[in-house]
């Protein structure tokens, strides 16, 4: 365990959770559990996030391709699945007289703030009454529209809405790697990444070859730079072994990427966002302003906009390369936004024909990524 770590979020991915047959490993489950409740018992709050549900429920159900070859038939796997994975989590931290709650969300819950306080709220409830929460997306409701897509970004954005300081994603890979080393013998762990950057990103080639989970490597490079942004550490880590966890604590390979700051709630929010109605890109000069702190962007500092986006809503801020360097409610709609790149403050009164706003993007509703 990590000194200062008071809550955490483990995520189990669907392939270690329960086996090419459709059944749940329990046995390996009763390992992992008994490091969870060790854990609970030094005083560390813990969240799972739970894969399993649907390859439990096509089983049961006799479905085709893991119950994934259509929305209808994922649906209704997740349905008879998940209460089955919610009973069996019950049923293995009961043992150390421990409670668990099921909470199944979309997208949706985290998208409009109301809801994302909402969440929070019950979370922090469920919390400090020594629950275990076990989470997982609401598959049996959720479409494309409203699915946030894959537990490893489910994980990132709960870690925010609890307030947790790391993320541990327990998966069927060792870490994040210099190269795929299933090609190259050269191939070296990485153990610390301090910053999810485009020459990271490209190293996502090789990911989860189950074949019964949504995520792979790149899904986990998007929720350690989420996670990151918030503030949060977050662990990639093989759970091919019993007990896990423990494993983990006794310096077991992993690739820990950190987080260089808290930031306050507001912030962590818009770096967890998945709905990005549109992005403004920037020159130079803008980025390294915006790099440096406490900036906001100004019209002069834009080169183009792209989306359909409205004041209010949250845009992407990328440089000449086309990375995303800041994320934050932008002040204009899109056709003003547009109107006013390049533009220095004292023309924007004339070009607009009313009185123009102070930036494009206040740092006050901004995060720097």
């Amino acid at each position: 365990m990590v000194a200062g770590v008071t809550c955490v979020v483990v995520k189990v991915g669907s392939s270690l959770l329960v086996d090419g047959t459709g059944t749940v490993r329990r046995d390996w489950l009763k390992t992992l559990v008994a490091d969870l409740a060790a854990r609970h018992g030094a005083g560390v709050k813990i969240i799972v996030v739970s894969s399993g549900a649907i390859a439990l429920g096509a089983r049961r159900l006799a479905l085709p391709k893991g119950g994934r070859a259509s929305l209808e038939d994922a649906q209704a796997a997740a349905a008879v699945g998940q209460i089955a994975l919610a009973g069996c989590w019950a049923d293995l931290l009961s043992l150390y007289q421990i409670n668990a709650a099921q909470v199944l969300v979309t997208n949706e819950d985290f998208e409009e703030r109301r809801r994302y306080i909402n969440i929070t709220a019950t979370l922090n409830r469920l919390l400090s009454l020594g629950v275990v929460p076990v989470i997982n997306e609401n598959d049996t409701v959720a479409t494309d529209e409203i699915r946030v897509g894959d537990n490893d970004r489910l994980a990132e954005r709960v870690a925010q809405a609890a307030g947790a300081q790391e993320v541990i994603l327990l998966s069927d890979v060792d870490g994040l790697y210099s190269a795929d080393p299933s090609q190259h013998a050269s191939a070296e762990l990485l153990p610390v990444v301090c910053r999810v950057d485009a020459r990271i990103m490209a190293l996502a080639g090789a990911g989860s070859s189950s074949g019964m989970g949504s995520g792979g490597m790149t899904s986990k490079l998007e929720a350690a730079r989420a996670a990151n942004s918030a503030g949060i550490d977050l662990v990639l880590v093989s759970g091919k072994h019993d007990h896990p966890l423990a494993r983990l604590d006794r310096g077991g390979v992993g690739t820990r990427f950190v987080a260089a700051s808290a930031k306050a709630s507001r912030k962590a929010w818009l770096a967890g966002r998945l709905r990005i109605k549109g992005q403004i890109m920037v020159d130079g000069g803008a980025v390294t302003a915006l790099q440096s702190g406490g900036a906001s962007l100004l019209a002069a500092g834009a080169i183009r906009v792209t989306g359909d986006f409205e004041r209010g809503d949250v845009v992407d801020i990328l440089n000449g390369a086309g990375e995303t360097v800041a994320r934050g409610l932008v002040e204009y709609d899109a056709d003003d936004a547009a109107l006013i790149c390049g533009k220095r403050s004292g023309a924007l009164a004339d070009i607009l024909g009313y009185a123009p706003r102070a930036a494009l993007v206040h740092c006050n509703h901004m995060v720097v990524l």
